[in-house]
């Protein structure tokens, strides 16, 4: 459960930065381009595919978490972790479907 938990957090990060990442898309006016530069488009695109997936992680998580709470073994997840998926799970749910 250790290694599912800092999983979600890693993909819910990579949620939060392809969100300001596309903001920042929305933002810019005309596209930059410089000879001898490196693009970030594989990294951007990992970022977003790690974060649309982490929706589907995330209530995964939720929903096993609150089932450990349930059946009193919730010292496997700690609070910490669980109150940051929750509050994030919220905000993709109200990002996707707002």
């Amino acid at each position: 459960m250790r290694f599912f938990s800092k999983l979600v957090v890693i993909c819910n990060v990579c949620f939060l930065l392809s969100v300001l990442l596309r903001f920042a898309e929305m933002l810019r006016q005309k596209p930059i381009h410089v000879e001898g530069t490196v693009f970030w488009n594989p990294i951007t695109s990992t970022l977003v595919i790690l974060g649309y997936g982490a929706v589907f992680l995330n209530v995964v998580f939720c929903l096993i978490s609150t089932f450990l709470l349930i059946i009193n073994k919730f010292h496997l997840v700690g609070w910490k972790l669980f109150l940051f998926n929750l509050i994030l799970l919220l905000c993709q749910g109200y990002y996707f479907f707002f």
